[in-house]
């Protein structure tokens, strides 16, 4: 059974999309610095997924490509575990801190607050977010798509 939500739901829904992506990805990229991280950007962004399956009940069939970025950001959390072992140390070392250039930001004194010295934390946390916002998104999909409630358009 589908239904039709209201104009006004439908734009404000299309306003709040992205103002919710932006605290998202705000989450996820100073999440070494502040509480959150991967998981909870990635929710976040997810939600967005929900409100748009709420208000317009329709969806483009994107199922592959949320099985694709999951696959990818599964693939390379692993290759950043190992790039601990690939530079003599042990898996998950955060190899990168302290060694200068984008995310390796050497640390002096109180730590202000700079998005560069986390080292490979936050690609850790940029990688975390992209499964958990394509997991999430992709059983909201599922569900909403099983229970009739989302016409896919294909």
């Amino acid at each position: 059974m589908n239904f039709k939500m209201s104009v006004v739901v439908r734009t404000v829904a299309d306003i709040m999309i992205i103002p919710i992506i932006v605290f998202g990805i705000y989450l996820i990229l100073h999440g070494h610095l502040t509480p959150g991280g991967g998981f909870q950007g990635g929710a976040v962004i997810a939600s967005a997924t929900a409100l748009l399956i709420v208000a317009w009940g329709t969806l483009k069939d994107n199922k592959d490509d949320f099985s694709t970025m999951e696959s990818t950001g599964l693939t390379m959390f692993f290759l950043l575990a190992l790039l601990g072992i690939i530079m003599g140390f042990s898996l998950f070392y955060n190899s990168l801190a302290g060694t200068g250039g984008i995310f390796g930001g050497t640390v002096s004194g109180i730590n202000p607050g700079y998005i560069n010295t986390g080292g490979t934390v936050p690609l850790m946390n940029i990688v975390v977010g992209l499964e958990v916002v394509a997991a999430l998104s992709l059983i909201l999909y599922m569900m909403a798509k099983r229970s009739d409630a989302l016409e896919v358009e294909e």
